[in-house]
């Protein structure tokens, strides 16, 4: 019989990840090091050029310029631990590491669930209502949609966080995943988890799937709309820009959902290891990466900015 312990006497955590295969934590750590350090130049490059280059001074690029900074700050709060997990045989997180982990890594991926729907709904009025949408996207809403989406991350995460901590775990406090997050956390409680198990699932639907059915009504919307347009040039223009942003939602959803809403089971667990790496790795290096190669915009943004940054050094010289 598992036993239980108290995190006053033993106030830290042992992440397993794939320490029982020692040559693939050797290839893993450098394959995340290399995509950590794509997301970092990837995301503060699109931050930079949507706050420096004037034409992208729009809704479009506010809200991406804020999804950049929200991948920044999500690889950010689970890369460096996982790095020096993969790194050395210490595979230990401190009690307090752990819980701050687990609110951070809720908040921004709640907050990102969010600031999805709200692009979608951008892409949305952009296309259908096109001669209103300056008025309607005005930048006081686009603010205070921003605010509501990092808000409601962080109202989700102080609420379900506390009850995940107050767990009964068991003595052997090895939580078998890379990161602190709420479903492996739940795993490792030797006590009842009815709670538990009805929260994550109605946050997970809240979070999850709510999103995701009002993406694809926005996106219903948007192909009705381009059918009805007739010139060729503009309808590729409109499937490019709505294009990137449903390849992001759909490498985000597919990961996330199998991880939060997954059965039980040994092998499942195993399997939502690798969909957490890709989404808390790969995908943030992802999304930039899609928005710059299959934006014209971005790309003229980026040769005009090399440009006059050419210009300045040879003033300066």
């Amino acid at each position: 019989m598992n036993r239980i312990y108290n995190l006053s006497s033993r106030g830290y955590f042992i992440l397993v990840g794939f320490s029982d295969h020692p040559q693939l934590e050797n290839i893993l750590f450098w394959f995340i090091l290399f995509f950590y350090c794509l997301t970092i130049v990837g995301n503060m490059t699109i931050i930079l050029i949507s706050s420096l280059e004037p034409r992208l001074h729009t809704p479009m690029y506010f809200f991406l310029s804020n999804l950049s900074l929200l991948e920044l700050c999500f690889t950010t709060s689970c890369v460096p631990q996982m790095l020096f997990n993969l790194w050395g045989p210490e595979k230990t997180i401190s009690y307090i590491g752990c819980a701050i982990q687990l609110y951070v890594f809720l908040w921004l991926g709640a907050t990102e669930c969010i600031l999805l729907v709200i692009m979608a709904v951008d892409r949305s009025v952009a296309i259908c209502r096109p001669l209103h949408y300056v008025s309607i996207m005005h930048p006081r809403l686009c603010l205070q949609m921003v605010i509501l989406a990092w808000g409601s991350g962080l109202i989700q995460s102080i609420i379900q966080i506390p009850s995940t901590l107050h767990l009964p775990f068991c003595l052997h406090h090895r939580v078998d995943d890379f990161v602190c997050e709420v479903p492996a956390m739940i795993r490792l409680s030797c006590g009842d988890t009815t709670y538990n198990e009805i929260q994550l699932s109605v946050s997970s639907v809240i979070l999850l799937v709510v999103p995701l059915i009002l993406i694809l009504i926005s996106y219903g919307a948007i192909t009705k709309a381009i059918l009805k347009v007739k010139s060729t040039a503009a309808q590729r223009k409109a499937i490019g820009i709505c294009g990137s942003h449903l390849l992001v939602v759909s490498l985000f959803y597919c990961t996330v959902t199998v991880v939060y809403l997954q059965p039980k089971g040994q092998y499942s667990q195993k399997q939502g290891k690798f969909f957490t790496l890709f989404y808390t790795v790969v995908t943030p290096t992802l999304n930039p990466l899609i928005y710059t190669l299959r934006n014209k915009e971005v790309k003229i943004a980026l040769k005009q900015l090399g440009k006059r940054n050419c210009i300045s050094w040879e003033i300066c010289r």
